[in-house]
């Protein structure tokens, strides 16, 4: 039978999923990151194909005239589109930055989803571990209960504070309901998140010493929203040299051979240009030229953003960490002596409402101090995630 307990409690226990590979798992199933990639794909031969010259033009032209005149003739004719100098090079130089804007956006996709699944897994651990605490509430509620219920048949006195012990207990496995419902909805949205059924996650959490803010801020350089910024301006930089040379004229070469039935046939050339006579190239850098002004201003904006996301994610992982100390070495000791004051009196039937209250106190105290660690990790994830890791 102890064999048969342990097989089941190793099998139960395998069932669970760490968080480290679940985020593993996660990256490589999914499907929003698989588009991303596939996008960047398809960016790789743009690349390709950006620096191809245009397909030729061939034509065939013939005419109504008696083939006894000198003027009919049938013409087959080839014409090919010649860019200007350096033109197919700034083409693929912008293929290559809006194919760097897409790996960079797979980065911060990449990040985000990270920081999605750790926030929903470090909920899960709180809603669990509130859970946890409010069935053994359940458990020691009941203990008091049928403690006391021993007196009732010398001691009227205690029924009420029975009474009060049972809307206690009701009370408690009210908000264990809630917090099941909770946890089944934040399972939900993790199997989401990760592409998989997850049912059972293996995380431990705690508030570890608060590291300080320099030595966090030191990380932002690697915001991968920054990054993306800094891409996306390349990009724009690259489509300003693009319209800055579509003022230069491109070349179309052209050679003709005619065919006349009771003439000599002979060979045609030419050279065609285009002329920006309109100013619309112009007008087209010109508009280039605004939106790079336009990428430079929102990257400024979104350091801005960035740096105002660092401060409240500090504060609140530092408020967090403030709070658990206060539960935990302040709180929670003296909540500790009360009980240790009112032990002896419960033993021989004394005020059940005292006690209880004292348990209330405690109960609450507890689950600010899970609050406080769950805070602390979610703010930390967002750090994590302002500094661009995917761990």
């Amino acid at each position: 039978m102890k064999t048969m307990l342990v097989l089941l409690l190793f099998t139960v226990h395998s069932w669970a999923v760490g968080l480290d590979v679940l985020i593993d798992q996660a990256l490589e199933k999914s499907p929003s990151l698989e588009s991303i990639a596939l996008r960047f794909e398809s960016a790789q031969s743009t690349i390709d194909l950006s620096s191809q010259f245009e397909n030729p033009v061939l034509s065939l032209s013939d005419n109504t005239l008696s083939h006894d005149q000198a003027m009919s003739q049938s013409i087959i004719g080839i014409q090919q589109k010649i860019p200007y100098f350096g033109k197919r090079e700034a083409k693929e130089a912008l293929a290559r930055a809006g194919a760097e804007v897409i790996d960079e956006e797979l980065n911060s996709a990449r990040v985000a989803l990270v920081k999605a699944i750790k926030k929903e897994a470090y909920r899960i651990w709180e809603l669990e571990a509130s859970r946890s605490i409010i069935e053994d509430y359940v458990h020691l509620t009941k203990q008091n209960i049928s403690l006391f219920e021993s007196y009732t048949a010398t001691s009227d006195a205690q029924h009420m504070g029975i009474m009060s012990a049972e809307l206690t207990l009701s009370d408690l496995r009210i908000q264990s309901a809630f917090i099941d419902a909770k946890i089944a909805s934040s399972y939900a949205r993790l199997s989401y998140l990760c592409a998989q059924d997850v049912k059972e996650l293996d995380i431990d959490l705690t508030v570890w010493d608060l590291p300080s803010e320099q030595s966090l801020t030191a990380a932002l350089g690697e915001n991968t929203t920054l990054a993306l910024r800094e891409k996306k301006i390349r990009q724009q930089e690259a489509r300003v040299n693009v319209a800055s040379l579509d003022n230069y004229p491109d070349i179309n070469l052209m050679a003709n051979y005619a065919y006349r039935e009771n003439f000599d046939n002979y060979f045609t050339f030419g050279v065609g240009i285009t002329l920006p006579v309109y100013g619309s190239e112009d007008m087209g850098e010109e508009k280039e030229r605004k939106l790079a002004l336009s990428a430079k201003s929102l990257r400024e904006d979104t350091r801005q953003q960035v740096d105002s996301a660092f401060k409240v994610a500090y504060t609140q992982m530092a408020s967090a960490y403030r709070v658990y100390h206060i539960v935990q070495d302040e709180a929670l000791p003296q909540v500790e002596h009360m009980f240790e004051l009112t032990n002896s009196s419960i033993a021989t039937g004394g005020d059940l409402f005292k006690y209880i209250d004292i348990l209330k106190q405690k109960l609450q105290l507890e689950q600010k101090s899970i609050a406080s660690v769950g805070i602390y990790n979610r703010a930390m994830a967002d750090i994590e995630a302002l500094s661009g890791e995917t761990e």
